[in-house]
């Protein structure tokens, strides 16, 4: 059975200590003559003091008497409420989060090391205090769990292999969406709010990581490659067709193959092309 924060009766505490003051010397002047009511002036006194309760900004506090939860007295101020009444305080500060670095295993089956802040506040303190056990630690536990499950939903990366679908470093807003969006379903029961949730750390674990490092550094390689042979055939491509349109020179077939070769060697390869001087002719 969940429990629904409810407001608490209260009445404003200054009106209350004034007549909390007044019963108690009424009774101190009466209380010479040792009767009756200047005891029960005194006693009433007393009991009426027990439920004065000062509330802090963005503090609360959970109401029970005699085992049974009566309400929650939220606004900031003094006030008066029912007397021998528990009280506990509940924060209402907006509060981090940040989880220890936990070594997953990514949807690829990779060791993955990872690490989250979450970033939630209280709005149910009746839940928060009565159907979960101390509320902080439920936090914590849930968001390593919620933590866990996201990221061995997806692979660390795709290397731009062609495979659709969310990454866990490709796609970090989308994971942090995802990872808010389950955490609140968790801690709905705790009558906690996520307002976020982010990825702090991610990063392979060490024992793969020099090997998926190659891996990183050779489809970057291939990639540069691809670009830099694309733009190198535009260039040979543009050249003899500025040449032959301007009628420079006419080049046969076997001198097109000649210049396009020296041409993509000049440009796609990785040192600097060294030139040789032909003084006689091509054939």
């Amino acid at each position: 059975m969940t429990t629904k924060e409810t407001k608490a009766w209260t009445l404003n505490g200054y009106f209350i200590l004034i007549l909390i003051l007044a019963l108690l010397g009424t009774g101190a002047v009466l209380i010479a003559k040792l009767n009756l009511f200047s005891i029960a002036l005194l006693l009433l006194g007393i009991i009426l003091l027990t439920g004065i309760q000062v509330v802090q900004p963005n503090k609360a506090y959970a109401v029970t008497f005699f085992g049974s939860y009566i309400g929650t007295i939220r606004e900031p101020g003094f006030w008066f409420t029912l007397p021998f009444s528990m009280r506990k305080a509940v924060s209402l500060r907006v509060r981090n989060f940040n989880s220890k670095t936990l070594k997953v295993n990514d949807t690829e089956g990779n060791p993955v090391e990872i690490a989250a802040v979450v970033v939630f506040r209280v709005v149910d303190t009746a839940k928060a205090i009565f159907d979960v056990d101390k509320y902080e630690q439920f936090v914590e536990i849930q968001s390593e769990t919620a933590l866990r499950h996201v990221a061995s939903q997806y692979p660390y990366d795709t290397f731009d292999t062609g495979i659709t679908g969310y990454s866990l470093r490709g796609n970090g807003e989308e994971v942090a969406q995802e990872l808010a969006q389950e955490l609140q379903q968790r801690l709905s029961l705790a009558g906690v709010e996520v307002s976020e949730a982010r990825l702090t750390h991610l990063a392979y674990s060490t024992e793969i990581a020099g090997s998926m490092l190659q891996r990183q550094q050779a489809s970057a390689i291939l990639a540069a490659r691809q670009i830099i042979v694309d733009g190198a055939m535009g260039m040979v491509q543009m050249a003899i067709e500025r040449l032959e349109k301007e009628n420079v020179v006419n080049l046969d077939e076997e001198r097109k193959a000649a210049m396009i070769n020296n041409l993509l060697v000049a440009i796609v390869s990785d040192r600097s092309a060294q030139p040789v001087i032909n003084t006689g002719s091509l054939y």
